[in-house]
């Protein structure tokens, strides 16, 4: 374990030279509150090291020689973010070895999956929800931690070489081009927005008040504490108990039994300063107006997951990585400028299909029944009928899938 000065100088130094470098992260997410880089794994030729970031450790060394390298990751979203909001690096190049087993059509893509796959490797994955931020480190979760980048730079080498041999690897490096841009970037927070937990949605505006002064109580308890703040209440929680209050009155809150009484006593000074806050003052439902798509675009919508799906399927590939669903019906909205936020091999492959293509019928079936498109009888009028639509969530800015790191 890298745990002093003078051992992170030296080690940075070893990777400026080294021709490549492997890395992952771990954090205390599930521990503590909010979440900080605990351990950074390394590998360079013929080494494998831990850096031990909780050791009070002037890191800069290290950053200055990632930068002369395209890093190895895999799954490299949660580290990009880690990494850039905690130590506000941001690297030049990856290579992102779960992107290119998608990209290669694989299936399963966790890390455990990709090197039996391509190495006959089986790795052991007990401490996946260690605290990591716990010293000294057991044996067994220092083998867990190397082990996720022990093997990198060889899978790689085999994930690049197939990547190349079916033109693909121009996507992979867009790709990688995209994590960085998309998740190599401040966090970001609303404040109309952040309290909003499941089940918002629900509740009326008095309701809203009060969600929003328990979502706050519940953050400020999970910092003083240092606990997460699902650990000091579930989010259906705080939503049940703002129902309770704006509907029945303070005296009808249910309280979980395990909550203590200094606790309960917090939340019911949130409760009452909710219902509190004066009519004009308190919180809207948000609706996400759109207008109502016309029939031609629900048929180009439809036409478009034709050419993805008979393209994924030529290339064996998921196809919601070319175009999630929301992307295509934003895709087929006219004056839309989701084309542009579009990766060039997507665009490609949504272009209009060649003559003599399979009719629709033979298109997928990742999404919708095989003999229905999106305009199916259901869907169309369902489309045509509605005057708003709601905040597609589990579409990200570059995959509607988040993929586990292991």
């Amino acid at each position: 374990m890298i745990e002093t000065g003078s051992q992170l100088r030296e080690l940075a130094d070893r990777v400026a030279t080294a021709p490549w470098v492997g890395i992952d992260t771990e954090a205390d997410s599930l521990h503590s509150y909010p979440e900080k880089l605990c351990l950074l794994q390394l590998a360079i030729p013929g080494e494998v090291q831990l850096v031990d970031p909780l050791a009070d450790l002037h890191l800069e060394p290290l950053w200055e020689a990632f930068d002369r390298h395209e890093l190895i990751l895999h799954a490299a979203d949660y580290d990009l973010h880690l990494l850039f909001n905690g130590h506000n690096f941001r690297p030049a190049r990856i290579f992102d070895t779960m992107w290119a087993a998608r990209l290669l059509g694989e299936p399963k893509f966790g890390l455990n999956d990709v090197l039996t796959r391509y190495l006959g490797l089986r790795l052991e994955k007990g401490s996946q929800k260690a605290d990591w931020g716990r010293r000294p480190l057991t044996p067994k979760m220092i083998d867990y931690a190397l082990n996720d980048v022990r093997y990198l730079n060889e899978l790689t080498q085999l994930l690049r070489e197939k990547l190349l041999s079916l033109g693909r690897l121009d996507w992979h490096r867009q790709v990688c081009e995209r994590l960085i841009r998309d998740c190599a970037v401040p966090a970001r927070s609303d404040p109309n927005t952040l309290w909003r937990v499941k089940g918002h949605e629900r509740l009326s505006p008095t309701g809203l008040a009060v969600l929003r002064e328990i979502w706050q109580w519940r953050e400020k308890d999970a910092r003083r504490t240092n606990r997460p703040p699902f650990f000091v209440l579930r989010h259906e929680a705080l939503s049940e108990m703002a129902a309770q209050a704006s509907e029945e009155g303070p005296d009808a809150v249910r309280m979980p039994h395990f909550l203590t009484a200094r606790r309960r006593e917090g939340i019911r000074e949130a409760i009452e300063k909710g219902l509190a806050v004066p009519p004009a003052e308190r919180p809207r439902p948000i609706v996400v107006r759109s207008r109502r798509l016309s029939r031609q675009e629900i048929a180009l919508a439809d036409e478009l997951k034709v050419r993805r799906d008979r393209r994924a399927a030529d290339l064996g590939i998921d196809p919601t990585i070319i175009a999630s669903r929301g992307t295509l019906f934003a895709l087929a909205r006219s004056g839309t400028t989701e084309w542009e936020e579009l990766m060039p091999w997507q665009r490609e492959l949504l272009a209009p299909l060649p003559p003599g293509s399979p009719p629709s019928s033979d298109r997928g079936t990742d999404e919708l029944p095989l003999d229905r498109g999106f305009a199916g009888e259901d869907f169309q009028e369902a489309l045509l009928s509605s005057e708003s639509l709601v905040r597609d969530d589990e579409e990200g800015p570059l995959m509607d899938e988040t993929a586990a790191k292991s």
